[in-house]
């Protein structure tokens, strides 16, 4: 069964609850923030992103209470004071994060309450928090409120001023998901751990003419292996291999092993592609033939193969 809900007909807490759960996971800014009588302040948000490069700019949103309505300490010093640093939360430190999100009494030190240490940023006041791999000092370019009622919306629109990084977080020229092992906010108590084999990579169609779902041949848009996902990635090339390559290719794998099907089951089960074509042309005469062919291919697909799933897919016709 499907609902379907306006959110004026339900409470505020009900509508945060669906927000927190359907928008998730989100990223978290650890935000650091001073008050103008110089009493720092820590606090983590997860409505937060980044949304430019040129000038750098990231946003968060110190939102009203849901209790009370009542503002927060990082939305009165932000818009004191127009100055914060915005750290990004890892899997070591998120528990500290957690003791940080407190509603502790204004001025009280959530530095010390979480235990997270404080050092001197470059351009801001705002201390930075040294536990975090990536920092960035910000000024406040647009502070926008929407509505002043319970769980209403105050949008930090900031300015990165300075980056901090640790070099041991990159590879290849990137901020590698398992070096930096980002935390992010799911609804309850839920965290998702961005690394290990949480992490998959989609090719992104840039700077190619992809052929597109609709010009996926029938029978394998038919197949009842391959997923939508599987689908989308085979539509995911600019030209689909012709029967000379797909035959050549074939002939790589012809081998005079006497595997059967418990072969193929054993390499299904490692998800050895390749190994699994090998033993698919030897099954040649069995009734589930198209079937393993569909299912080599699925798996090179999952392996990230697609010039292989692609020439296992047309010969299975």
């Amino acid at each position: 069964m499907f609902k379907s809900v306006n959110p004026k007909d339900i409470s505020v807490l009900e509508v945060q609850k669906l927000l927190l759960g359907g928008v998730s996971p989100r990223p978290i800014a650890l935000v650091s923030t001073i008050s103008e009588n110089g009493e720092p302040n820590l606090s983590p948000f997860s409505f937060f992103n980044a949304f430019g490069a040129n000038p750098p700019v990231v946003a968060f949103s110190a939102s009203r209470r849901i209790r009370d309505a009542s503002l927060k300490d990082t939305y009165n010093n932000i818009v004191r004071t127009k100055e914060c640093v915005i750290q990004a939360v890892t899997y070591d430190m998120v528990e500290q994060v957690s003791l940080s999100s407190t509603e502790y009494e204004t001025g009280i030190n959530e530095f010390v309450k979480s235990g997270l240490t404080p050092i001197k940023s470059l351009v801001v006041t705002p201390p930075r928090v040294k536990e975090s791999p990536f920092q960035m000092e910000c000024k406040l370019l647009q502070m926008i409120n929407i509505g002043n009622d319970k769980g209403s919306a105050n949008i930090a629109i900031c300015e990165v001023l300075y980056f901090h990084y640790s070099e041991d977080i990159f590879k290849d020229g990137i901020i590698y998901p398992d070096y930096i092992d980002l935390v992010a906010r799911n609804s309850g108590d839920f965290y998702t751990r961005a690394s290990g084999n949480s992490i998959f990579k989609v090719e992104k169609p840039i700077g190619k003419k992809c052929i597109g779902y609709d010009n996926l041949p029938e029978f394998i848009k038919n197949s009842n292996v391959y997923t939508a996902n599987n689908l989308a990635k085979l539509a995911n090339v600019e030209k689909i291999p012709n029967k000379d390559e797909v035959n050549n290719f074939i002939k790589n794998f012809e081998t005079n092993n006497q595997y059967d099907e418990s072969n193929f089951y054993r390499f299904l089960k490692r998800k050895e592609h390749k190994k699994m074509l090998e033993v698919c042309l030897c099954l040649k005469n069995s009734n589930k033939y198209k079937y393993f062919l569909e299912l080599t291919s699925k798996i090179a697909l999952e392996n990230d193969d697609i010039d292989f799933a692609w020439k296992v897919a047309i010969f299975s016709k």
